[in-house]
């Protein structure tokens, strides 16, 4: 085993730990009834366009930074057993500390510019850790069809996001759904716009959740490392999509407007 294993197996281990400590600390002050925090300011010399960075703790946030942590804390006392004696040991703990560090990052974004950069990186941590045993057999095809159809979702996530921001001039989560809502009913926006954005909108969500029509790679998921295949198919990564889904509800929630019918109007919110 590298000399720097046990070193970097502990530091990772111990600051996910600590986050884990501090995110529980944060969600019984949430569920305490404090006010959500949120910090942000303009990135320097783009104040025109109104691009903001930050974070932001509520109670949803609360809870996703308690799992991540948890959970990372957990599958990385479990890869220091499975990885034992295996080659690129610290690499493989290297791409883990990625991939919980881009879902912190996810978690406590503000506004869908920022969630966007951190879902970037989850993606390519993801990438890294499954494709992580390279030059098994066949890990090499399952690679490629897991990044095309991430990719595929990003694509639409990020047209979905220009669009939004062309529409209502903001990334903030309540702005863009109060912005939109007021653009479609001054018809400024056609329902058929509307659903298309909300439609792109939802593509990075469903290929982080392994759903229809984007679930083509989940079988290849199991010839993965058993902790990858854990943090992909139980925990995380799943749990990802969701939080990104609930962050996303002012905009679906406007968005339902451009539905005919309250039934189709609760199913797209």
């Amino acid at each position: 085993m590298n000399r720097l294993s046990k070193p970097v197996s502990f530091l990772l281990v111990s600051c996910v730990g600590t986050a884990a400590v501090l995110s529980f600390a944060l969600l019984a002050e949430q569920k305490a009834g404090t006010a959500a925090t949120k910090l942000i300011f303009d990135l320097p010399g783009l104040t025109d366009l109104h691009l903001q960075i930050g974070f932001a703790v509520d109670v949803i946030g609360a809870e996703m930074l308690s799992l991540i942590s948890t959970a990372g804390m957990l599958l990385m006392l479990s890869a220091h057993i499975y990885m034992a004696g295996k080659k690129n040991y610290v690499s493989f703990f290297t791409y883990l500390g990625f991939f919980t560090s881009a879902l912190l990052g996810l978690a406590l974004s503000p506004n869908l510019l920022e969630m966007f950069v951190f879902w970037l990186l989850v993606g390519i941590s993801s990438y890294l850790l499954v494709g992580f045993w390279y030059d098994t057999n066949g890990s090499s095809k399952t690679t490629q069809n897991i990044f095309l159809v991430d990719r595929i979702g990003d694509v639409g996530f990020l047209l979905g996001s220009l669009g939004l921001f062309w529409v209502t001039r903001s990334f903030g989560f309540d702005e863009s759904g109060s912005f939109l809502e007021e653009a479609i009913i001054s018809a400024k926006l056609s329902n058929p716009t509307t659903l298309l954005l909300c439609f792109l909108m939802t593509m990075g969500p469903i290929a982080k959740l392994i759903e229809f029509p984007m679930y083509v790679w989940r079988p290849d998921v199991l010839k993965t490392p058993v902790p990858v295949s854990a943090l992909i198919h139980a925990t995380t990564l799943v749990a990802a999509g969701v939080f990104v889904l609930v962050r996303l509800e002012p905009l679906f929630a406007a968005g339902a407007r451009a539905l005919p019918g309250t039934a189709l109007s609760n199913l797209l919110v």
